[in-house]
């Protein structure tokens, strides 16, 4: 395996994540959300970032707003989980990093997190 790519356990994958330059890691948690919305659901996508994050729902729903994402388009299914639109996803990034001073380590949390649904890819 070369030095960007995936290892065989999650601690040597978020060292490995630790050395990657910040674009990078901003790139792979926006595909990431994608694909696991795909594969998924949005609702284990949102989910899976709020806990990896740490994001109540009021903090997520900031996050989401200063990324880009359009507040009114935040909503809830029958169930209540919290929503997004899949395509709007990637505001989560910018907006985490605009609003946690730890934003990075959040980042690669999530990454880390999903290391089984990476592996499973």
């Amino acid at each position: 395996m070369g030095t960007t790519g995936l290892s065989a356990d999650p601690i040597e994958y978020r060292r490995r994540l630790g050395e990657q330059e910040d674009p990078q890691i901003d790139a792979w948690v926006q595909e990431l959300l994608r694909d696991v919305s795909k594969r998924r659901g949005i609702v284990r996508a949102v989910e899976g970032f709020r806990s990896a994050a740490r994001l109540s729902e009021p903090e997520f729903e900031h996050v989401f707003a200063s990324g880009g994402g359009a507040p009114a388009t935040l909503g809830r299914d029958a169930a209540g989980h919290l929503l997004v639109p899949t395509i709007s996803l990637y505001a989560l990034v910018p907006g985490l990093r605009a609003r946690a001073r730890d934003a990075r380590d959040r980042l690669i949390e999530y990454l880390v997190a999903c290391f089984d649904e990476l592996v499973y890819v």
